[in-house]
């Protein structure tokens, strides 16, 4: 129910900033170190969505997630990791500006970015549950790549997929 409320709540965040009726405040995503996990799932001292990488490279569960929903989702006009193409920016340079806030209104409402020279379209993806159900682990290893705390390509270990993750995206998808 709480992840229910917090999409709803940051649906309308995201609606509000596209629509020009607040605006978003990017004071950068902040320091990365994981401090706490829910089950696999780490959050830095704000609370926000973060990765936590081992020693020995291995990735927690949620930023391989995120890799790959990002490679599904979001490589066609970002480019492949997060390196930004001829269609749409680099996002691991927008990483290092946008908080947790501005990232998930932006990919929930969209965003135009309109000039002279061009015009850049990120369309809405609220109603896209393969993006919103897994918004937060995109940001975990959108993050990593940011921070060059992950290098590029499919990261060769990851953490073990926590017990309930099954359940919690079955839930999220319907």
């Amino acid at each position: 129910m709480q992840r229910i409320l917090r999409v709803v709540a940051f649906a309308v965040v995201g609606f509000a900033v596209s629509a020009g009726m607040v605006h978003a405040v990017t004071d950068g995503s902040g320091d990365p170190v994981a401090v706490k996990s829910d089950d696999g799932k780490w959050s830095d001292k704000d609370g926000n969505p973060t990765f936590k990488i081992e020693a020995d490279g291995t990735v927690d569960w949620y930023t391989y997630v995120g890799f790959t929903r990002y490679s599904a989702e979001c490589l066609r006009c970002h480019g492949p990791d997060g390196m930004g193409s001829t269609y749409a920016p680099a996002l691991i340079d927008s990483m290092k500006r946008l908080s947790y806030t501005d990232f998930y209104a932006i990919v929930a409402g969209g965003k135009k970015d309109v000039s002279a020279s061009q015009d850049l379209v990120m369309p809405a993806e609220g109603e896209n549950k393969n993006v919103m159900c897994f918004v937060d682990a995109i940001y975990a290893y959108l993050r990593a790549r940011g921070d060059d705390a992950m290098g590029r390509g499919r990261p060769q270990n990851h953490a073990p997929k926590p017990a309930f993750y099954a359940k919690d995206v079955e839930q999220c998808m319907g």
